[in-house]
């Protein structure tokens, strides 16, 4: 299993760091496996499939 900080789901995404913290506070994001000294963590295949999840709604709410 690979797992990913704060920092690699914000590089992941394309995102500030800023802004991933408003998205891994979404109810809609995967809940962290664990927290460790460096914060939360993530399974790298969930935030895959977030990101999946989120590029196609982004691109659903476009053609509206």
């Amino acid at each position: 299993m690979r797992v990913m900080a704060l920092s690699e789901v914000a590089q992941y995404l394309g995102v500030s760091r800023q802004r991933a913290v408003i998205l891994v506070d979404r109810p809609d994001f995967p809940a962290p496996i664990d927290t460790l000294t460096v914060g939360r963590i993530w399974d790298a295949a969930d935030v895959r499939t977030y990101a999946k999840l989120r590029r196609q709604r982004l691109a659903d709410s476009e053609g509206d």
